[in-house]
């Protein structure tokens, strides 16, 4: 108790308030108490008032400092805050499947299963001190407002002479809980997530335990005391070509013309050059789809006691409508998906469309995990766009501030058809490729020069049609088409350089013809930016260009763009299993990588 200053004496008022804190937890019931003497003019003791305290100690802690432990206390338990000095604790979506033969994700069952479950949840500790007499005749209620009941669900662990029971007791159908036979102790509580931020839910959860004065049994109760704690729901992280790789997905195609074992077998030959896993995906498993690229996109979820994959499934839903969930989803491997309600999916909902730079700086603002990149129309036009629900996703995430770019120029209509990123060891640690009409004219011009004319594309290729250097220099609708693409394109530069901090250094272009079928454009040639990225070691689509030298020298350029940067490129022959087809080989494989080591929490969005 605070000492007044002896003989405090205050005139009596009506309005005169007196504040008594007590900062040591009582022992027994009125343990403690304070005198109060009334006074008459001539200072005689007219009458005296005794004040009987008792001091309980209620606390609901979670892990506020982000260490991976909960402990005790804490200044503004309710606010959470961004930053390396940031508070607030953390959750993690529960959308793995850790319960062996269980349908779904763990997430949908209102039932710890296995132990491995309670380690993707979040501890929060319900404590409380003082004389066990006194919460005999006061009520403990834990609760969660109704805007977030849905979005999280708290068990219980209550211990029993066997083994510990996981009681649900908050969540979608259950806003508060009244603790039973509540006394001097710890409960212990895991808080699972049940939903990524979005549209209308800024990933922000809270709850609250109430001290309740219950006068008799039936009667509602009177609050006391609330302590209040705040959990930030993590978000869904993507991870760019510059983040180590750990697994390549593929999917075999036997069936048909269009057998893509030609293929596989450069791709085997890259993997072992990068020491990296391959999984082959069987032709039954993925109902013939080899475009595994556009159909789901690897990331992560991290909360400092816990961090694992997951798998983002986009609308597309063609043959490999449910591999991700059938064959990817299981124990810390999550699921997340979007679809858009009632609305027509377009090319511009798959994947490949979908993309994240390194982390860069622009204008003094960090994007330390990177930004997301969008393919979209231009800003003022109607046409193909990515649906409302997926957008609404990426954006509500934070952490990668998406940005939409322009590429309804093209027919497929992917971000990954004129760009990507390769890790480099200088200036920014990355190089933004772009495809350019301008260097390939540029390149084939300085062939034509040193009277390599007549050298050919496509040689070797059965059924191609075969054009020389002289006769695509000479075809002025193919030109036509370059040029209105390379303004597409430059209008993309531009707008990458300013929201990414580029400078022209930080950009390389990469040979390249695109042809018009109507109004949107298609590769002339294998799409070379459609590459796979594992590190230092490149897996570009070989583009059958023209030979001087015994060399193709469109592959001769690409090695002396980016070999000086310590890469290695290996060419790999999609032409007939993927470029045909309208895609190349970054849109048939897909990449799990390692997570960022920077910690989300630390950035200030």
């Amino acid at each position: 108790m605070t000492k007044p200053m002896i003989n405090s004496r205050w005139p009596l008022d009506p309005d005169i308030e007196v504040v008594v804190t007590i900062d040591v937890i009582s022992r027994t019931v009125n343990d403690n108490k304070v005198k109060i003497s009334y006074y008459g003019w001539e200072d005689n003791e007219l009458s005296v008032a005794w004040l009987y305290l008792t001091c309980v100690d209620v606390s609901l802690d979670v892990d506020l400092s982000r260490s991976g432990r909960v402990k005790s206390k804490g200044k503004d338990k309710a606010k959470w805050t961004w930053g390396p000095n940031g508070q607030g604790a953390v959750l993690l979506v529960n959308c793995d499947r850790d319960s062996p033969g269980a349908v779904g994700m763990d997430s949908g069952q209102a039932a710890i299963r296995t132990t491995a479950d309670l380690q993707d949840m979040s501890v929060m500790l319900l404590r409380a001190q003082g004389p066990s007499a006194v919460f005999a005749d006061y009520q403990v209620v834990l609760h969660v407002p109704e805007s977030d009941a849905d979005k999280v669900r708290v068990f219980h662990a209550i211990r029993t002479d066997s083994h510990p029971q996981y009681i649900p007791v908050l969540g979608p159908d259950r806003l508060s809980y009244v603790l039973d036979h509540f006394g001097s102790g710890e409960n212990t509580f895991y808080v699972e997530g049940l939903a990524f931020p979005d549209r209308g839910f800024s990933g922000l959860v809270s709850f609250s335990a109430s001290l309740l004065e219950v006068p008799h049994k039936n009667s509602p109760g009177t609050p006391i005391f609330t302590d209040t704690v705040v959990f930030r729901v993590a978000p869904w992280i993507m991870t760019p070509n510059t983040q180590q790789p750990t697994e390549v997905f593929v999917c075999s195609i036997q069936r048909g013309s269009d057998s893509n074992e030609v293929f596989l077998e450069g791709l085997r030959v890259l993997l072992r050059k990068a020491n990296c896993k391959l999984t082959i995906c069987s032709e039954v498993e993925t109902r013939s789809d080899r475009w595994i690229q556009d159909e789901l996109e690897f990331g992560y979820v991290e909360a400092p006691h816990k961090i694992f994959p997951v798998v983002f499934d986009s609308p597309r839903n063609r043959g490999l409508k449910d591999f991700a969930f059938k064959k990817i989803l299981g124990p810390d491997f999550g699921y997340v998906t979007r679809e858009p309600p009632g609305r027509e999916i377009t090319s511009l909902d798959s994947f490949g469309n979908l993309d994240v730079s390194p982390p860069v700086t622009v204008r003094g603002k960090e994007y330390p995990l990177g930004r997301i990149l969008i393919g979209s129309p231009l800003p003022w036009a109607s046409g193909r766009r990515m649906s409302k629900a997926v957008r609404d996703f990426l954006y509500a995430q934070k952490v990668q501030a998406p940005v939409e770019i322009y590429s309804e120029w093209l027919s497929v209509g992917h971000v990954d058809e004129f760009l990507t990123f390769v890790p480099a060891y200088d200036r920014k640690g990355f190089r933004l490729l772009l495809a350019s009409p301008n260097a390939c004219y540029k390149l084939f011009k300085e062939k034509q020069r040193q009277g390599h004319g007549e050298a050919t594309l496509f040689v070797g290729l059965k059924n191609a049609e075969r054009k020389s250097i002289d006769e695509i220099l000479a075809d002025e609708p193919l030109k036509n088409d370059n040029r209105h693409v390379q303004r597409c394109i430059d209008w993309n530069r531009d707008l990458l350089k300013q929201e990414l901090g580029l400078s022209e250094q930080d950009i390389i272009d990469i040979p390249q013809l695109f042809i018009l079928r109507g109004s949107r454009a298609d590769a002339f040639f294998p799409d070379m930016v459609n590459m796979l990225v594992l590190g230092r070691h490149l897996g570009i689509p070989k583009p059958f260009g023209p030979q001087v030298g015994g060399q193709c020298c469109l592959e001769e350029r690409v090695r002396a763009l980016l070999e000086p940067l310590g890469l290695t490129c290996t060419f790999i022959d999609d032409y007939f299993s993927y470029h045909v087809l309208s895609g190349d080989v970054h849109c048939g494989t897909n990449v799990r990588r390692k997570p960022f080591a920077f910690k989300w929490w630390h950035m200030v969005p």
